[in-house]
């Protein structure tokens, strides 16, 4: 099979990877890719936003399959596109994308299907939404409605921050994004990671994660796309899954094909596990990254034949099976992030993979034959354990390995799953 691979990030680093140790595989393409991915694919350097270039090139090379790894070039429909010229292609249409891409979307599906979620409305304006959270007092969540890049949410503890939240969405922190802003009710829990692919109509649940959201140590700063993740999540027991399939999956499949947008690619739920059970707190159409990298560290079957049955209707017909042991990842970041940082910085040393651990590339590039930081989170240090408590050690002994002066990390990635297992 000819493959090629949308993307540039830690989670295509991870897919291109496992994909490339499939026996299936032909011919392997990524498009932009990065340094990491170059070692499993040869890099083509697409505009990925030109969709026409895009066919035209799988059509030149006889590509047999897409795989779209980011949400933006599926919100913006290049898996319509594609589909449309003869090609399969894992990932969403843009119809069946807007639950990444309208927070205020999703929780629409959620009031109509009954799906648990928490209480919400949506504003276009920044006065009604500024007099909701006086009405409904704080702690309480400010989304903004589009791509934010993992950015756009704001858990806010106080009103005053909430106001600021909402002020900022519609002042253009978040550009187009923030035009709509969707409030809604805290949830109170743990919260985890579910992945699950969908046909259309079979669904196949994959595993569970746990990401770190927050920059700091103890869960503290703003909100990032992500600085570390571990699976499978504790709190995500056979019980839970079976609740998440039955009241949030399947609800989810059969109401976006009941209103015309039949969904086929990855559903990755946010969940809370609140007293009452899973609620949903959004939807994304694509693998997470950082959870990507743990997932397909810990996925023992094949993946290319499970994406393709997902992307041509036959996902009845396979299994994936995973390894027991726990696989955590620990993000390197630039100095500054979420916020401004310095780019182009020298990464000097990476260290060698063994079985165990593995180091996936997000935001490097090559200058001069020289590896260099471009991106705000810049390495997923990766690795096994028995148990998380061993996976976090691996990683860290990893993490110390890397030279980058530029770079930082969490230092307490599985914390809460670290305290249950010494419990």
């Amino acid at each position: 099979m000819k493959v090629l691979l949308i993307g540039s990030g830690g989670r295509e680093h991870a897919l291109a990877w496992k994909i490339a140790q499939s026996p299936l595989l032909e011919e392997f393409y990524a498009a932009p890719g990065n340094p990491g991915i170059a070692d499993h694919a040869t890099l083509v350097s697409l505009d990925v936003e030109d969709h026409a270039a895009v066919i035209a090139f799988a059509k030149e090379k006889a590509i047999d399959f897409v795989i779209i790894g980011p949400e933006a070039p599926l919100v913006a429909g290049l898996a319509d596109d594609l589909r449309a010229a003869g090609i399969a292609t894992f990932g969403p249409s843009k119809a069946a994308a807007q639950l990444e891409g309208s927070k205020g979307f999703t929780k629409d599906l959620c009031a109509r299907y009954d799906i648990p979620t928490g209480a919400y409305q949506r504003f276009k304006a920044a006065e009604p939404a500024r007099q909701y959270v006086h009405e409904q007092g704080a702690p309480i969540v400010i989304k903004a409605d589009g791509l934010a890049a993992g950015k756009g949410v704001t858990v806010a503890m106080t009103e005053a921050e909430a106001l600021a939240a909402i002020d900022d969405c519609f002042d253009g922190a978040f550009g187009a994004a923030g035009a709509e802003v969707v409030v809604e009710a805290f949830l109170d829990g743990e919260e985890a990671s579910f992945f699950c692919l969908s046909d259309g109509k079979t669904a196949l649940a994959l595993a569970t994660a746990q990401d770190h959201k927050r920059v700091g140590d103890g869960d503290t700063g703003p909100n990032t796309g992500g600085m570390g993740a571990y699976s499978p999540a504790p709190v995500m027991t056979p019980a839970m899954v079976e609740r998440t399939m039955k009241e949030i999956i399947e609800p989810t499949i059969s109401g976006m094909a009941k209103d015309g947008n039949p969904f086929s690619g990855v559903f990755f739920a946010g969940l809370m596990i609140t007293a009452k059970g899973p609620e949903l707190i959004e939807y994304n159409v694509r693998f997470g990254d950082p959870e990507c990298q743990v997932l397909m560290m810990r996925l023992k079957s094949d993946l290319l034949p499970i994406l393709y049955a997902t992307a041509t209707g036959t996902l009845d017909k396979v299994e994936a099976e995973w390894r027991d042991d726990a696989a955590l990842t620990v993000v390197l970041a630039s100095k500054g992030y979420p916020g401004a940082y310095d780019k182009n910085t020298p990464i000097a040393h990476i260290p060698d993979a063994s079985e165990e651990a593995k180091v996936f590339h997000a935001g490097t590039a090559l200058k001069d034959g020289k590896l260099v930081a471009t991106g705000g989170r810049v390495l997923n240090v990766t690795a096994f354990g028995k148990n998380v408590t061993e996976a976090q050690a691996r990683a860290y002994a990893l993490t110390d390995k890397v030279e980058w002066e530029n770079g930082f990390c969490r230092r307490d990635i599985g914390w809460q799953a670290v305290a249950r297992e010494k419990a």
